[in-house]
Formats: C-alpha cells, sequence, structure tokens
C-alpha cells in the first residue's frame, strides 16, 4: 500500500532538487534497510552518538562529527557551541544571554536569508557587516568585538564581491574567533565533506537528506574535537536547547550507511548523467514554436550546487500564451505531478534529482502543455 495514496497525495517527480518541501532525496535499499534493523533493538544512546560521529570522522578525515537531525540544527547547536563551550551553566541558561558575555554572532549583510534563523533560535543578536552587494575586509574587523561568538558563512550565499571563505577564516583566526560555515547542500563534491574543516572552519555543517541520500531529518557537523563536544552537550538527550532537535537512532543508522555508499559513488558518471539528460530535453523540446530551451551552469548567489547542469526554459508569450507560474501549475497538476523550478522569467529542470528515464517524462510533458498554448 503506497501510504501517499492512502492519505489522499500523489507522488511527484521532482525536477526542482533536493530541497526540503519536496522530501529531500530518495534512499537507497541499504538505508532504509539500516534504518530498519536499527529500529528492532534498543542501544546507549549517547555512545551511539559517539561512536558514529568517531566513524564518520575516520572516513571524511577529520577530527570530529556530530551528527544532527538536519542542517538547521547543525546550525543552532554549532551557534550554541560556540557560545557555551562545555561551561553547564551556560548551556542550561540559553537562549536567555543576559549574563553571558560573548553573545552576538556576525554574519556579511549579502548572507542574511531564511535559514539564519537557526543561528538565531540559540538566543544570539546578529550583526551585520558590509553591505547588500559588496563586503571589504576592514568592515569584518570592525564588526568584531568582545562580544562576537562566532562569525556565520553561508556558502550560498558567497559571490565574488562579498567576503570569501578563505579571508573570512583568515580574519577571524586573527582575532581567534570560530567561523561556522553552513554548506547544507554544497555536495557533490563529496570533499567538500572535509575541505572546509582544512580550510581552517571550525565547525560546517551538511544535509544528510539531500545529495548524500540519508534521512531527511538528518545532518552533520563538521569540525573541532572541542567544539563538537560542546555540540553534543547542547543537544539530545540532554536538558539544553538541542533537545528538540532529536534524531533517533534509525536516522543516524541510515545516515551512516548513506555516507559509505556516497564515498564510494563514481561521480564522474554521475555528472554525465546530468549532462545527458539535460541535453536529452533540450534537445526534444528545440522544435517547440517560441520555447527557447538551454542548458545552464548557474552561478548566482542562492543556487545549490550552482555547478550542476540545468535546463532553463524562457518562451515569447506572443507565441505561448502562458504565463512561467501557470505552467509550473499545470506540470504540477499531472499524475504524477512534476515540480520543476521558478528563474526570474521562467522555469528550470533540475536533473540531480531525476531517476534515469524520468526526463523523457518530463520533456514529453512540457511538449503536452506548451504547444496547445501557442499561437
Amino acid at each position: 500500500m503506497n501510504i501517499y495514496r492512502t492519505l489522499g497525495l500523489r507522488e511527484l517527480i521532482n525536477a526542482e532538487g533536493t530541497i526540503t518541501r519536496l522530501g529531500g532525496c530518495v534512499m537507497e535499499p541499504a538505508v532504509v534497510d539500516a534504518m530498519a534493523a536499527a529500529a528492532r533493538s534498543f542501544v546507549d544512546f549517547n555512545q551511539l552518538l559517539a561512536k558514529a560521529g568517531q566513524h564518520v570522522a575516520g572516513l571524511l578525515g577529520v577530527e570530529a562529527v556530530y551528527i544532527t537531525s538536519g542542517a538547521a540544527a547543525g546550525l543552532t547547536l554549532s551557534t550554541a557551541a560556540c557560545i557555551t563551550g562545555a561551561d553547564p551553566a551556560k548551556i542550561r541558561q540559553l537562549p536567555d544571554l543576559h549574563a553571558i558575555e560573548k553573545n552576538e554572532v556576525l554574519i556579511q549583510k549579502s548572507h542574511r536569508n531564511g535559514y539564519d534563523h537557526a543561528v538565531r533560535q540559540a538566543g544570539v543578536k546578529v550583526v551585520e557587516f558590509g553591505l547588500i552587494k559588496e563586503t571589504y575586509p576592514w568592515e569584518m574587523r570592525a564588526a568584531i568585538s568582545e562580544k562576537t561568538a562566532a562569525i556565520v558563512h553561508f556558502m550560498e550565499f558567497e559571490h565574488h564581491r562579498n567576503l570569501p571563505l578563505p579571508e573570512v577564516i583568515a580574519i577571524a583566526q586573527e582575532k581567534e574567533i570560530p567561523v561556522i560555515v553552513d554548506a547544507a547542500a554544497e555536495l557533490p563534491p563529496a570533499e567538500n565533506l572535509s575541505r572546509f574543516f582544512h580550510m581552517g572552519a571550525d565547525l560546517t555543517v551538511f544535509s544528510g537528506g539531500k545529495d548524500i541520500g540519508g534521512p531527511q531529518s538528518s545532518g552533520l557537523i563538521v569540525g573541532r574535537t572541542d567544539l563538537i563536544a560542546s555540540c553534543a552537550l547542547n543537544a539530545n538527550p540532554n536538558y539544553s536547547i538541542g533537545r528538540a532537535m532529536k534524531a533517533g537512532k534509525e536516522e543516524i543508522a541510515g545516515l551512516v550507511t548513506a555516507l559509505e555508499l556516497y564515498l564510494q559513488q563514481d561521480f564522474a558518471a554521475e555528472e554525465q548523467l546530468w549532462e545527458d539528460m539535460v541535453a536529452f530535453m533540450v534537445g526534444d523540446l528545440a522544435d517547440v514554436p517560441g520555447l527557447y530551451a538551454r542548458r545552464v551552469a548557474p552561478s548566482e548567489p542562492g543556487v545549490q550546487p550552482n555547478w550542476i547542469p540545468r535546463m532553463y526554459l524562457d518562451w515569447d508569450p506572443k507565441v505561448i500564451a502562458l504565463d512561467r507560474d501557470a505552467v509550473k501549475s499545470r506540470l504540477l497538476q499531472a499524475d504524477p505531478g512534476i515540480a520543476v523550478g521558478t528563474t526570474a522569467s521562467g522555469l528550470f529542470v533540475n536533473p540531480q534529482t531525476l531517476v534515469p528515464g524520468q526526463e523523457k517524462i518530463v520533456a514529453r510533458r512540457l511538449r503536452d502543455v506548451l504547444l496547445p498554448a501557442t499561437v
């Protein structure tokens, strides 16, 4: 029995990406099996977290890893760790920071986004530096004070006119301030799982339920041994700010298995598959009057991962009498529905979450929607 049909829902073909509102990813059978096996017995939870973290750290070649209930939880726990260290009084006090000296976190103004709510959840005051379109080193140095607990850097919003991560790390190290990196969807390549740590980032947060292929309610923090220990103290099963951010034994087992599989993956073959899918769709839609279908590897901030090829679609409204939102809606109303992304003027298709063969369905449905609308 299909649980979605039982609930009155239709399955979707995900041509948008590894985003939370569409379910993140589809797990391999081995990952599901590991979760089912974990569900059938009990285990000391603190020992499971510690051993799983040690195992993953060994796989990645980093100091330490903490497994979380997702990337947002990772941001909250990382922020809390930088505020409290191992001090039990501070841990119990969060998110009330009135008597804690280091109660501010710095973020480039151009990096402000909805995900920084997870940082603010720890109770900190967010201090912006720089401007929307550009940031200079002196602005970061001027923003640092005795109240600064950490600097948060969102890789999704890094662009050529704000401070890149290596420069942020260099300035932070001058002042002995930890750097938290949000790299939730910065995969592939798999090397990113350790790259930011080796660059000098103190804590880096990843989603487990995106390209890694683990449970959607899983993630990991990669970083310094002392700060990872502080993350654990602020997290479930302790009575602290992360108590509600529970990754169960099943999610932990699933993520460990998914990471083991991920590190063995043939990424060159996967990249070629994506290129082939995009090439097929672009070619199949080439004869639709008024439609401009092309391959794009987007470089603008806010697109993750921004090197993965996508098909972008724009059309002449004088030839195709449907607007962007109408096309998107009609694709979703099919059975199965097709989820695509939007650009400023059109739509995009991301092959990252397509199963081989679904690119043909996507192209056919687009033709079915667009051709009858031509005038």
